[in-house]
């Protein structure tokens, strides 16, 4: 469906908003930054800026990575014959083939996390995410066998799935804050993907894998 007029300005807007705040978060720590000062250099109302986001925090978190079905998204649309596990993983490796800007291989996303490591709001918000985010996957994973969705293996599984990514996303964020050039972190994240799979049993590669047609 075509995007519409509207829809593409109220997106430039909130492009806008996250690029202004983002720059004043890097430039003088989260915490120090109100939304007032947000919505004076955006040029916005308060009120626009909480239009658009629901929280102060919601400014820097990836659109793509802060949404908790990120992973049960890939789940959902892998493949036939693709398992759960390998539906994930051959999305990460897209993403950092494409440098994507989902997984921070961007210039300057070192002193953006940076910034992040020194705000205990966005420590814990990240920490959210990543629960619910594992919450979400277990869920699809139960929905894909026809698990309950206490079950507790399919609940282990979620979490070693979710480890994959999690796991890629620490070792970016450790090297970007060190100022790597995003290709050798992506060639670096490509490599640790091929070793992580490769300590993936067969349970989890081959857990909930689609019926060919």
């Amino acid at each position: 469906m075509t995007e519409s007029l509207r829809e593409r300005k109220k997106a430039a807007t909130r492009r806008h908003l996250a690029e202004v705040a983002t720059r004043l978060f890097v430039e003088r720590g989260f915490e120090a930054v109100t939304i007032a000062e947000v919505a004076e250099a955006a040029d916005v109302s308060v009120k626009t800026v909480y239009n658009y986001f629901g929280a102060k925090e919601d400014l820097v978190l990836p659109e793509g990575q802060a949404s908790a079905d990120r992973l049960a998204a890939f789940v959902r649309d892998r493949t036939p014959g693709e398992s759960a596990a390998r539906a994930v993983l051959r999305n990460l490796r897209a993403e950092l083939s494409r440098r994507d800007r989902t997984v921070g291989l961007t210039l300057g996303y070192g002193r953006f996390m940076r910034m992040v490591r020194e705000s205990p709001t966005l420590l814990a918000r990240f920490d959210r995410v990543g629960t619910d985010m594992r919450e979400a996957l277990a869920a699809e994973l139960a929905a894909a066998t026809g698990a309950s969705p206490d079950d507790l293996v399919t609940r282990l599984v979620a979490a070693q799935i979710a480890w994959v990514q999690e796991r890629m996303f620490a070792e970016i964020a450790d090297r970007t804050a060190r100022d790597e050039p995003p290709g050798d972190i992506a060639a670096a994240m490509h490599d640790l993907l091929d070793v992580m799979e490769s300590l993936l049993g067969d349970r989890v590669l081959d857990y909930a894998t689609r019926e060919p047609e």
